[in-house]
């Protein structure tokens, strides 16, 4: 390592490192011709020194899940639209439009690589679903508070949250048109068939 590559790294805020991180995982992951996914591979990408890694996330699982949750929080913003149908199909139009992305799928396939299999990252892995959740937790909330009846958070994950991902990870794209109004239609109880304008 050259000197200035190591002043670069001294220079790295924890934020910084955590960001550098998380598109090094991306990055990896887009690349078909890229390396095996692991800590060491993550960090020379990041420009950081692998014990920092550790230090931070302690497993590769832990990594990939936080990055996960933190992407998707940024890509999916909390649209306050004023009707529970509306908040619930911003935030599907939201997750619709990443999937789509290289960056998208990336995301997806860092789900699959960060299946748990222990007690503690199954724990850890609960830990950031819960923070995703809270996004879908807060729509339920203004829609209650607006004196809407919103449907279980159990329910809208089956019914709406699944099928988005479950096309994702066998690689079958969502219908080009209408898609996010027919799940959140058939959620609610409001037709079979796409809404239309």
């Amino acid at each position: 390592m050259t000197q200035k590559q190591a002043s670069a790294r001294i220079r790295k805020s924890p934020e910084q490192v955590r960001e550098a991180v998380h598109q090094a995982v991306v990055d990896l992951l887009s690349d078909p011709e890229g390396e095996d996914l692991n800590i060491p591979a993550i960090a020379q990408r990041a420009g950081v020194n692998h014990t920092s890694v550790y230090r931070r996330w302690g497993s590769l699982d832990a990594l990939l899940a936080d990055m996960v949750t933190t992407r998707l929080e940024r890509d999916s913003p909390l649209n306050d639209t004023g009707t529970l149908r509306g908040d619930l199909l911003a935030w599907a139009e939201a997750s619709v439009a990443s999937i789509r992305t290289p960056e998208g799928r990336a995301l997806v396939r860092a789900v699959v690589l960060s299946m748990p299999n222990s007690a503690q990252a199954q724990a850890e892995r609960a830990q950031h679903f819960r923070r995703r959740m809270r996004s879908i937790e807060q729509i339920r909330e203004r829609a209650t508070a607006r004196g809407e009846d919103p449907p279980p958070l159990e329910q809208i994950l089956d019914q709406l949250i699944a099928p988005f991902y479950m096309r994702a990870i066998f690689g079958i794209d969502p219908p080009a048109n209408g898609y996010p109004e027919l799940l959140v239609d058939r959620l609610l109880g409001n037709g079979s068939e796409p809404a239309t304008a």
